[in-house]
């Protein structure tokens, strides 16, 4: 017998390489106003990128807003008068076009589905992530993605999940598995909605207080001896 017939995977740093596909995008939006690509100059970006991504995940403002705060921050820091619309667009417009894999994705998704339903959860942007799942080697094996932007809310909040649901026949909250690197929108995501979870974790970072996790793996390859 399959044990959780249903897979939920998360997109970004679970099945593709956003940090791959972030540099090159960063990268990109240097380019658009001359600055130099540096490493210290992008760990100054992630700072507000991940605030603004971080208040996205609690509800406290929507995408459209935060993917172009994030570059008008930046911006204010380095005292630069340029269009963070700008930046944003190339920046999206790069990761639309980057659908480097994780470490064994191509496989696992190939492996399992064979034997189970395979479906993504994400709260990435609509067009970078239809992009993305256009040239992406794991589309095959995939049966939906469940895009936030399309449903009308966002992991981790129940009414995403709900939607999720409401698109799969069979599913419940025994027969699934939610598959994610995220704290805060995956594990958080199926803590709030009563899932079982799988943590991937290949960096072995420290599970924050307060939520619940199921299984924690550092190689997808470890799902094989979860879900079978």
């Amino acid at each position: 017998m399959t044990r959780y017939p249903y897979l939920l995977f998360d997109a970004d740093n679970t099945l593709f390489d956003f940090d791959r596909a972030n540099r090159l995008a960063f990268e990109a939006s240097c380019k658009v106003f001359g600055l130099p690509f540096s490493p210290e100059l992008m760990a100054r970006y992630e700072v507000h990128n991940n605030a603004c991504w971080e208040m996205f995940d609690r509800g406290q403002a929507d995408k459209e807003f935060i993917v172009v705060e994030r570059f008008r921050r930046f911006f204010a820091e380095l005292g630069l008068d340029a269009d963070p619309v700008a930046a944003n667009d190339a920046h999206l417009s790069t990761l639309s076009r980057c659908a480097f894999p994780t470490p064994h994705s191509v496989e696992v998704c190939r492996e399992l589905s064979r034997s189970h339903r395979l479906f993504l959860i994400t709260n990435a942007v609509a067009s970078v992530q239809r992009g993305r799942l256009s040239r992406a080697e794991i589309r095959p094996y995939l049966e939906a993605a469940f895009i936030s932007e399309e449903a009308g809310a966002q992991k981790p909040t129940r009414e995403y999940f709900d939607y999720v649901f409401s698109r799969i026949d069979g599913i419940n909250r025994d027969n699934c598995l939610v598959i994610g690197d995220s704290p805060t929108s995956d594990l958080q995501g199926a803590n709030n909605y009563g899932l079982p979870c799988c943590w991937y974790n290949p960096r072995r970072a420290a599970l924050p207080e307060g939520l619940h996790v199921d299984y924690e793996i550092t190689d997808l390859r470890q799902l094989y001896e979860i879900v079978s």
